[in-house]
């Protein structure tokens, strides 16, 4: 007999306020099929370069009309070069990696699996605390949407250390959150892989 399975994977993005846990971003996202697939089977033959690495922030997923109306662009999900729109941050989120430099309390990558279901859940979580980035403005009270810290995209992304050749696993689109010197925030991105 055959066993044909299937895999599925889903994801999923909360960002909120390290603090006061208020929920600034809960929503779903988008994943690259073509580049998951690779990094899957890249994992399960034992080579470095599949593994999730970093968490890419950017500011180019929208744009805000005077009025305050959001237009949300389509996720880049095809194409093995795909990006975010307009990249302007990224951290090492994995604290298994030799470019790991953050508190492995509060960055880190894990796995939920429960015993007797066929799925497992990868969960990411980066915390940008008030330092980070260096050059943020101090407060989260922008009166334009064009700060390069004014995030509106995320995406995960696997490296290959040997070629330093940076592949998209997921992006998300979702509206405008400042990240400010005021203000730490903590991304818990949960990628879920389920064999049907």
């Amino acid at each position: 007999m055959k066993s044909n399975a299937k895999i599925k994977v889903t994801g999923h993005v909360l960002i909120r306020d390290a603090d006061t846990k208020e929920i600034l971003v809960d929503k779903h996202n988008d994943i690259h099929m073509e580049n998951f697939s690779e990094a899957i089977a890249l994992s399960l033959a034992n080579y470095d370069r599949g593994v999730i690495e970093e968490l890419h922030f950017g500011n180019g997923g929208t744009v805000v009309s005077t009025t305050g109306e959001i237009t949300y662009y389509d996720p880049h999900i095809t194409g093995q070069n795909a990006d975010l729109y307009n990249p302007t941050y990224y951290k090492v989120v994995n604290d298994r990696s030799s470019n790991f430099a953050s508190d492995a309390m509060t960055n880190n990558v894990k796995t939920n699996h429960t015993s007797g279901t066929s799925y497992t859940d990868i969960v990411i979580t980066c915390t940008l605390g008030y330092g980070e980035p260096s050059d943020q403005s101090v407060f989260d009270n922008a009166t334009s949407m064009n700060d390069k810290y004014i995030f509106d995209e995320l995406g995960l992304k696997a490296v290959d250390n040997d070629t330093g050749v940076k592949r998209l696993l997921t992006h998300v689109i979702f509206h405008p959150v400042q990240k400010a010197l005021n203000r730490a925030i903590e991304v818990i991105y949960t990628v879920r892989i389920t064999m049907i």
